[in-house]
């Protein structure tokens, strides 16, 4: 990787992620998983599924290891 810019937004994860990938013409977009079950994400929402379908580049959802006991 060669161009990468940092910055550091306040607000909605949801509306900072998406206006960023516009303001600076991103070609992807990388964000994490919580791996939340379909409750809790019904309740809170999902920022990862909000960018997968308003963003306007591709998107990348990274999902947390699972532990192996």
């Amino acid at each position: 990787v060669t161009d990468v810019t940092v910055e550091l937004v306040e607000g909605d994860a949801r509306n900072v992620l998406c206006d960023a990938v516009d303001r600076h013409h991103a070609s992807v977009l990388v964000v994490g998983s919580h791996g939340y079950g379909a409750i809790k994400r019904a309740v809170l929402g999902s920022v990862s599924d909000y960018c997968a379908h308003h963003a306007h580049c591709s998107v990348m959802i990274v999902k947390k290891p699972k532990t192996k006991h």
